[in-house]
């Protein structure tokens, strides 16, 4: 890979990993400064039950971009680094799982709070599914052609080549 095409990689992936990082922020100030004050108690329960999943997911991602441009694009990545996003693929469903029984367990009574709550906890299945399953993240103009390919994401296939090495 020539300097130039290295250069935008590692761009890409500064981009990404702050993008990851920023989109956190983002969502745990809304819902600070925004939603939970209008919530009542048990809706702010059961919002955390979807937030806190997405944030942790959101972190993990954005911090695998910005780690993968120390090895990007000519060694590995580190085994143990490897070996915890390995567990976090198999952590995180429990996590969702755990956040769902907590959005169960106080389910808002308005059905706008209830939107809002399955919504953010839904996005952050879609962020785990995106980074440990299935690659669903693409350019809008291209998202339906590429989608369909089900192609394995970057994240994964880091783990898999690092783990390899054993």
């Amino acid at each position: 890979m020539d300097r130039d095409r290295e250069a935008a990689l590692r761009r890409r992936y500064l981009s990404l990993g702050v993008g990851e990082l920023v989109a956190a922020g983002v969502f745990l100030v809304a819902a600070l400064q925004m939603a939970l004050p209008r919530l009542t108690p048990t809706e702010a329960r059961a919002l955390w039950g979807g937030l806190a999943p997405l944030l942790i997911v959101l972190v993990e991602a954005g911090a695998y971009w910005l780690a993968a441009r120390t090895w990007t694009p000519h060694s590995t990545m580190p085994r143990a680094m490897a070996g915890a996003y390995q567990a976090l693929r198999v952590l995180n469903p429990t996590l969702l799982a755990a956040g769902l029984v907590v959005i169960a367990l106080h389910w808002p009574s308005r059905p706008g709070a209830a939107v809002l709550v399955v919504g953010v906890w839904a996005f952050a299945v879609v962020e785990h599914v995106n980074y440990f399953v299935v690659r669903l993240s693409y350019p809008a103009t291209e998202w339906f052609g590429a989608v369909t390919r089900w192609r394995t994401p970057r994240l994964v296939q880091d783990v898999r080549e690092a783990r390899a090495r054993d």
